[in-house]
């Protein structure tokens, strides 16, 4: 089990190559809710009444909702750029609720939400650009990975007390054996900084599809087996667990910005079915 966590870890390692510049947004806003299986349907409904709020001048997000890990989990995650900008987010957020639904029936839509859910918690993430790889210094290139992104592999890094920065030194070891390695998918890094516990890394691959995963140049290969059982060595020695989970984008729960949704509006803002006419009466 130890060498399938270092393996795993090792892969992580391969692709946080440091990125070409850094992007304004300093954290990830998170909030992550366990949903009653019997009350998917509801909860889905109820999250779009957020959404349909918000894109008149609130909050912005982005949903995942767990493919491969604990279902019926769903994560939402939102770009700030400072601890101020949450207050403005949050603010933002429940102007646009009231105005849509007035005090009283927002009241009622937060304790429909309640009691579809067993759980839920926030975290705040500050994104790691120097980690990360792959990641355009031009905005619009940013907002085009993000709009055709279908599919999120994230792998949670959890390092041993007071072992931080002998981690990312080993970070830094396998960048310089990967910087050479073209045409991987980005990957995005960030490091929690409340709402968790210890000292945790998420590393994140955006892909178009799961087949982008595919194809992914072994460490051993890259670094050399001498050098490789060397990191494994010093990997155990760090970190004390990883964690693998797959999401696939939740379009219908998202509100991510119109920049965003206009790369693939067919996905992230499909237009509803037309309502089949009625059959024409028969002439008498």
């Amino acid at each position: 089990m130890l060498r399938k966590g270092i393996w795993a870890l090792a892969i992580v390692l391969c692709f946080a190559v440091a990125a070409a510049a850094q992007a304004p947004e300093g954290y990830l806003d998170v909030y992550i809710v366990k949903v009653k299986p019997e009350k998917r349907e509801a909860f889905d409904a109820l999250s779009q009444k957020f959404v349909q709020a918000n894109r008149k001048g609130g909050d912005n997000w982005t949903a995942l909702d767990v493919t491969y890990g604990e279902q019926n989990t769903v994560v939402f995650i939102s770009t700030r750029a400072s601890y101020a900008d949450i207050e403005k987010a949050s603010g933002a957020f429940m102007g646009a609720l009231t105005r849509a639904y007035g005090e009283a029936g927002v009241q009622k839509l937060f304790a429909d939400f309640n009691n579809c859910i067993t759980s839920a918690r926030g975290e705040l993430r500050l994104r790691r650009w120097d980690l990360s790889s792959n990641v355009a210094a031009d905005p619009s290139a940013v907002e085009k990975i993000l709009g055709q992104t279908r599919s999120v592999r994230t792998i949670l890094v959890r390092v041993r007390p007071g072992r931080a920065l002998e981690y990312e030194a080993l970070a830094k070891r396998i960048k310089a054996a990967v910087e050479k390695t073209p045409g991987n998918p980005p990957v995005l890094v960030s490091q929690a900084v409340a709402g968790q516990q210890g000292t945790v890394y998420y590393f994140s691959w955006l892909v178009k599809s799961l087949g982008d995963l595919d194809g992914l140049k072994p460490l051993p290969q890259i670094m050399g087996e001498a050098e490789f059982e060397k990191f494994q060595k010093a990997v155990s020695e760090v970190v004390l667990t990883s964690e693998t989970t797959i999401y696939s984008l939740a379009p219908k729960l998202s509100n991510v910005p119109d920049a965003v949704a206009n790369v693939a509006p067919d996905f992230w803002r499909p237009k509803a079915a037309a309502k089949p006419k009625a059959p024409a009466k028969p002439m008498q």
